[in-house]
């Protein structure tokens, strides 16, 4: 018997991105969206779409996924993000999955990234598996831990072949708003948890020479290079954020304990 599928989503203004996305899901048994006070059309797009909307302020990313989780109905759930859209031969494989007997209760997906118009292809950031298809009941998102958080499965788990899209950074300006504020809200954990330490040689590694190791990493021996001009400018920043965070949370550490 075919099993049916929940489409789990948070959204926040997300009306650029969500009738891309809701378009490639419009077949799914379910949509739910779990909104935190849109002023945009965004719900009036995903009720076009047949989805069903609740509103919960939001505490956490890892928080409010998980209420979109408990509010899906189906056999298994596809969690996804407003930006992200499935392509036609992920959407086949997905249904053919789910009109057998699946081996795994999890699957992992390959998401392929768009920073700065162009398809991010080297440099670790493809393929870049997601563990989005699972089983209802079996997975939960981590809480407390920022922005990204992933869903957390025990258990042997399957990986999907085709690709999952993620108009995630158009332009570098976005990019840049988004990690100034990533930044901030890691800094924040880290210096909540402990995990900042004000020696010199911390100082030294995590603020300078882990960013520098990164980009060299990334950009040379992973092949960032060859994504050309906007591969050059994600690996840099990406390396700047890396040294914001650190310097955010050291920062942040020094003054609570002056």
């Amino acid at each position: 018997m075919r099993k049916t599928l929940s489409i789990a989503m948070i959204a926040m203004n997300e009306e650029a991105n969500l009738p891309r996305t809701l378009e490639s899901v419009r077949w799914a048994d379910e949509i739910i969206i779990v909104d935190s006070g849109s002023t945009d059309r965004t719900l009036e797009i995903a009720h076009s779409f047949g989805a069903r909307t609740t509103y919960n302020a939001i505490v956490g990313h890892g928080e409010q996924k998980n209420v979109a989780l408990d509010l899906c109905m189906s056999d298994w759930i596809l969690l996804l993000d407003a930006d992200e859209v499935l392509t036609p031969e992920l959407q086949a494989e997905i249904r053919t999955l789910l009109e057998g007997e699946p081996k795994y209760q999890a699957y992992w997906i390959p998401r392929l990234n768009l920073y700065f118009g162009r398809w991010i292809r080297h440099g670790g950031f493809y393929p870049d598996h997601k563990l989005r298809l699972f089983k209802r009941g079996v997975a939960r998102l981590s809480e407390g831990v920022g922005p990204h958080s992933t869903p957390q499965f025990k258990g042997p788990r399957g990986t999907l072949k085709h690709d999952m899209l993620h108009y995630a950074y158009p332009t570098l300006a976005i990019y840049l708003e988004h990690m100034a504020r990533y930044s901030t809200e890691i800094a924040k954990l880290l210096q909540r948890d402990g995990r900042v330490s004000q020696s010199w040689f911390a100082f030294v590694w995590n603020g300078v020479l882990n960013p520098i190791a990164t980009f060299l990493y990334n950009y040379i021996f992973r092949l960032g290079f060859l994504d050309g001009r906007e591969g050059l400018l994600l690996h840099f920043n990406h390396s700047v954020y890396i040294h914001w965070k650190f310097v955010k949370a050291w920062s942040m550490a020094k003054n609570s304990s002056s």
